[in-house]
């Protein structure tokens, strides 16, 4: 199958680590390689945010990404991209028509929006990820909720006019029927993780000379809950605490959240157990995460959380919030421990009961392992995926020969 998929402000090629790059960039490059993997080829589009970026550039075989001019070539808070999204899809049109892809997948809302200018036109088959919920977005951040105002008018009918909508929880499914989408249209297919790089085996990083140590990997922003992390350490003796995730370390001073997160850390009076480390390559992940006794992800809501997979896949127990994606993942008392959101209390608690037993966190620890390896390898993903994308392609095909 020829696929092309649209990912407006999140390139399978960016670094990752700042406010607007993180796991739906992923999602996009493994899914694509993934894909690619099963035979199908994938042309990916992504605005342009740099003017010496290619047009054009190879990921692997069968796998390519464009760059389209959509907007100034600079990078952008993806909340001012909507005025963009007609010149991306006018921008696109010639290479859609060059490649010729039987579905046109978008991930996130605005791609939505370029998409269905493309593709609707064209007769195309089309697939969207929201990747997150305006509407859950908005219920939860309230007024800290930066998104254009018209984000889940044009979310509910970007939804309701593509073929197939992917939902990556339970809770978003539920979320996507209250908008008024048919469930027909849903398919529940979660984000994956790369079971041969997340690995319980390899190197791991060095540790200090604390008796634990709580891994923390995570975009800097508030909504994340790695202030709640940090206030929970102070009743967790013994524990150090690593962050990563922001800008380059030689930067973090001059990041809202990194200056905020340190306060908070000094109010606390737990800093000197506190390790704000910055970007971390993506390589580099693994061996980190592996270094802990616990990951923590405790996010106030969580689409989906890989996170908390790559965690699983290296055998680490999890301790997550009871939110969004999050509770598909993570099986309480299985795979790893689900605490209230916003609940330090509880974070404290239960983390000082996880690190108290090396024997339940080993526990905990292979089964993840064994769960990410059965169901959220990025192979079963992508089978799943091309499913769903063969059912959209027949839908269209049904409505071409009836409206003909």
């Amino acid at each position: 199958m020829r696929i092309a998929m649209v990912s407006e402000h999140a390139s399978p090629l960016a670094t990752l680590g700042g406010v607007d790059a993180g796991g739906q960039n992923v999602h996009v490059a493994h899914l694509a390689r993934a894909l690619a993997q099963l035979g199908h080829d994938v042309t990916v589009f992504t605005r342009r945010d740099d003017v010496s970026l290619p047009r054009r550039v190879w990921m692997q075989q069968r796998v390519r990404v464009v760059h389209v001019d959509a907007g100034p070539p600079e990078p952008l808070p993806k909340d001012d991209l909507l005025q963009y999204m007609g010149e991306m899809a006018a921008n696109m049109r010639r290479d859609v028509a060059r490649y010729r892809p039987e579905i046109v997948h978008a991930h996130f809302w605005m791609s939505g929006v370029a998409t269905m200018g493309v593709a609707r036109p064209a007769g195309l088959a089309t697939a969207v990820t929201f990747h997150a919920l305006g509407s859950v977005k908005r219920q939860q951040q309230g007024a800290k909720d930066t998104s254009p105002r018209e984000r889940i008018t044009i979310e509910r009918a970007v939804a309701r006019a593509a073929q197939c909508v992917l939902a990556t929880s339970n809770e978003e499914v539920f979320e996507l029927v209250r908008l008024g989408v048919h469930r027909s249209q849903i398919a529940l297919v979660p984000c994956g993780v790369d079971t041969a790089q997340f690995t319980p085996d390899g190197p791991a990083d060095a540790r200090g000379t604390a008796a634990h140590r709580i891994v923390v990997v995570s975009r800097l922003v508030e909504r994340k809950g790695i202030g709640n992390v940090i206030a929970a350490l102070a009743n967790v003796p013994g524990a150090e605490l690593v962050i990563a995730g922001g800008p380059d370390p030689a930067r973090l001073g001059d990041d809202a959240e990194a200056v905020r997160l340190d306060r908070v850390a000094r109010a606390y009076g737990v800093r000197d157990r506190v390790e704000l480390r910055g970007r971390v390559a993506r390589q580099d992940v693994p061996s980190l995460i592996r270094s802990a006794d616990v990951v923590a992800c405790t996010p106030w809501y969580e689409p989906f959380g890989m996170v908390a997979l790559e965690a699983m896949a290296c055998g680490v127990p999890v301790v997550a919030s009871a939110v969004g994606g999050l509770v598909d993942t993570v099986i309480d008392g299985v795979t790893g421990a689900l605490v209230p959101p916003r609940d330090v209390d509880s974070l404290a608690r239960v983390l000082r009961e996880l690190l108290a037993s090396p024997e339940r966190r080993a526990r905990l620890g292979h089964a993840g392992m064994q769960r990410a390896r059965a169901r959220y390898d990025w192979s079963s993903i992508a089978s799943d995926t091309a499913r769903a994308y063969a059912g959209a392609v027949a839908h269209a095909s049904r409505r071409v020969r009836r409206v003909g």
